[in-house]
């Protein structure tokens, strides 16, 4: 099932609520919003996360490529009234939209989704204001269990060469943590799976 497909149901998950407000949690203690500041989501699906950084960011541009995903946040930011909220259909990696710099970038669980993560991150780097901050959550590497046989994304992430690549394109790891860990059944078994959250200072 496609996002686009998924996108009326995603909410009715209580755990993927829960699992944005860890991350949103770890970003705060890594960021220290201060007033005026801008952020960017990257796969923002229905909007969870930057929810519950509504209070954080001066600017929030919502960014994902999923029709679907968009037009659900449309309808909760006009509902709730969120006119600092600017969500956004659109691939990153094929446009280049008039955005940004931004004071910080953060996108969870979306980079195992992402075939070429030299490109993306050149993209955050492009969009990133010098010092500005990226905060990258997501799987930690695992055997594929979790998206199970099909699947053609990555596997989770190794913490050295996830590291090296944002080292390679400008941009300094400062932080890792695990900050969540989702549970899955897996051929009758419950099989967990640890999620990260890694922070990165553009250099320069």
């Amino acid at each position: 099932m496609s996002f686009d497909e998924r996108a009326r149901t995603w909410d009715d998950d209580p755990i993927k609520t829960e699992r944005a407000a860890a991350f949103a949690k770890t970003i705060i203690e890594q960021i220290h919003p201060k007033p005026k500041m801008s952020a960017l989501e990257f796969g923002a699906g229905t909007g969870l996360l930057s929810y519950q950084l509504k209070e954080a960011f001066d600017t929030i541009v919502l960014v994902d490529s999923s029709e679907g995903m968009i037009d659900v946040l449309k309808e909760k930011i006009a509902k709730e009234k969120l006119s600092h909220f600017f969500p956004l259909n659109v691939d990153l990696l094929e446009t280049s939209p008039d955005i940004g710099p931004f004071d910080a970038i953060y996108t969870l669980m979306t980079m195992h989704h992402i075939d070429s993560l030299p490109d993306i991150l050149q993209v955050f780097h492009r969009l990133l204001k010098p010092g500005g901050k990226l905060c990258i959550g997501d799987l930690v590497k695992e055997d594929g269990s979790f998206h199970g046989s099909g699947f053609t994304g990555h596997k989770g992430f190794d913490k050295d060469k996830l590291s090296g690549l944002l080292k390679e394109h400008g941009m300094n790891p400062v932080h890792y943590e695990i900050f969540y860990e989702l549970e899955r059944k897996r051929d009758g078994h419950s099989q967990k799976f640890p999620l990260f959250s890694l922070t990165a200072e553009k250099v320069g």
